[in-house]
């Protein structure tokens, strides 16, 4: 009877690692797919040379810009246009040499509520 219990527990984590494998593939496969997109927008934004740092920072605001040019979604907020505002105007400042890139990132941090 113990060797019956013994045999069931090996089985169970093969199960389980061949589910995890096809999943992690997925979500590998997103990710590369999203950062050639993110790469892209930052590019056609003239954004692609910024410092990895920086891009971190605005990454989501990026990559809502380019939802909203997909249509997916259309933004009126007076906060949204407001954070694009900045986001352009640091950057700006960053590329022109006006400030330097800690400036730039703690400028555009989000803060936490």
């Amino acid at each position: 009877m113990t060797s019956n219990a013994l045999s069931i527990t090996p089985k169970q984590k093969k199960k389980s690692t061949l589910f995890a494998v096809p999943v992690l593939k997925r979500i590998q496969q997103e990710s590369i797919e999203e950062y050639n997109e993110m790469q892209q927008a930052f590019n056609l934004m003239g954004w692609g040379n910024l410092p990895d740092e920086l891009k971190v920072e605005i990454h989501e605001d990026v990559k809502f810009m380019v939802e909203e040019l997909k249509g997916r979604f259309s933004s009126c907020d007076p906060f949204v246009k407001r954070r694009r505002e900045t986001i352009h105007y640091w950057v700006s400042c960053f590329q022109d040499s006006i400030c330097n890139l800690e400036t730039a990132i703690k400028a555009l941090k989000v803060k936490a509520l």
